[in-house]
């Protein structure tokens, strides 16, 4: 079982940043794929960004040249720095992670970002 905790949400003005991680815990890992998704009222939860366990990175279009996905193998933790946020990028982040044995979809518990004009 993989848990995953999510932090650093919070209320931003345009034009700034936030930094989210997520903390994965738990044993067995075998941690495949970790990827940040948002998911904002009344839409479906789309991908922001993933990055695998051999390093390929991939974003959505909407946030190319303003977020970066980082990991940190040796803490089993995901990163995502969101510059010159937009209102647009309001929305619950959440945290997914493809690990464990047999290999699973696991979930955080969501962070809300929350972007003010």
């Amino acid at each position: 079982q993989v848990q995953l905790v999510e932090s650093g949400g919070g209320l931003v003005q345009v034009g700034g940043s936030l930094r989210l991680s997520c903390a994965a815990s738990g044993s067995g890992f075998n941690i495949r794929l970790m990827a940040w998704y948002r998911q904002a009222p009344g839409k479906p939860r789309d991908l922001v960004a993933r990055i695998s366990s051999s390093g390929n990175i991939d974003y959505a279009d909407t946030v190319k040249g303003r977020f970066t996905i980082s990991r940190d193998n040796a803490k089993n933790t995901v990163y995502l720095q969101m510059n010159s946020l937009k209102p647009d990028d309001t929305a619950v982040y959440y945290c997914y992670a493809f690990a464990g044995w047999p290999l699973s979809n696991y979930w955080g518990q969501g962070t809300q970002v929350t972007v003010s004009s």
